[in-house]
């Protein structure tokens, strides 16, 4: 790519000069704090990637629940956020093709008599989720006799399952694991209930060309190795690389 094309591209990326990050900490998996208060994880990385090789700048955004990160890329307060691809978040956006799959899973006290996924949705069950999470929109969609309970943040899912005796926690397998280590009386559902598809996603209203060049950047980013390397370098362990040419959702 040209100078000239590179400065064009930029523009239609960012049109404030800088790029604008919406990072979301609810998912330890993609993202956290480093010592010095700066966002880490592969989605840091991603920006600092996609900031260079625009020539850009990075401003953060950093939220503690997946809505909030949302709301400020759909309200063109950020021009690129990171997100689990699902059909209520479509609206004002532009996802790109997901570059990691991260499963979702259910924690029980020892003593519970739920011991497979399909036995959670039932009257009496109550399952706490974190309000806005990706695990939010699917279990309301699918659940049609257990009670929701939304924890104000996905972080705080498990706090909240403790402190009101609930009966299931649903959030990332890998928190959930490292909880269920650290917690007595806990464990884990068998398998998954869900597969999110985490991508990047920008303001709908970006150019077509803009939209483009984020796909492609992405769909490089996995088949380079790079996403893969990233889950070395993070310590990032359970979630998978998500397959080529998986197609973009708008």
């Amino acid at each position: 790519m040209n100078s000239a094309a590179a400065n064009t591209l930029a523009d239609q990326f960012a049109p404030h000069g800088v790029l604008r990050v919406a990072i979301n900490l609810g998912n330890p998996v993609l993202a956290g704090l480093d010592a010095a208060g700066e966002p880490s994880g592969i989605s840091a990385d991603l920006s600092r990637k996609l900031a260079a090789q625009l020539g850009l700048g990075i401003e953060w955004r950093v939220f503690k629940k997946a809505d909030a990160s949302v709301q400020c890329v759909r309200a063109d307060e950020a021009d690129i956020g990171f997100f689990a691809i699902d059909p209520l978040r479509g609206e004002g956006l532009h996802f790109s093709p997901p570059y990691v799959q991260i499963e979702g899973a259910y924690m029980v006290r020892n003593d519970s008599p739920l011991q497979s996924n399909d036995q959670v949705d039932q009257p009496g069950q109550r399952v706490t989720v974190g309000a806005g999470s990706a695990y939010d929109l699917y279990l309301t969609r699918q659940l049609k006799q257990a009670t929701i309970v939304r924890a104000p943040s996905s972080p705080a899912v498990v706090d909240v399952f403790l402190a009101q005796q609930l009966e299931v926690a649903a959030g990332v397998k890998q928190q959930l694991e490292a909880d269920a280590q650290r917690l007595p009386g806990v464990r884990l559902l068998p398998g998954r209930f869900m597969v999110i598809h985490q991508a990047m996603g920008m303001p709908a209203q970006r150019s077509e060309p803009a939209r483009q060049w984020l796909n492609g950047f992405v769909e490089d980013a996995k088949q380079s190795g790079w996403v893969a390397e990233a889950f070395v370098r993070h310590q990032i362990q359970g979630a998978a690389v998500a397959p080529p040419g998986y197609p973009a959702h708008d």
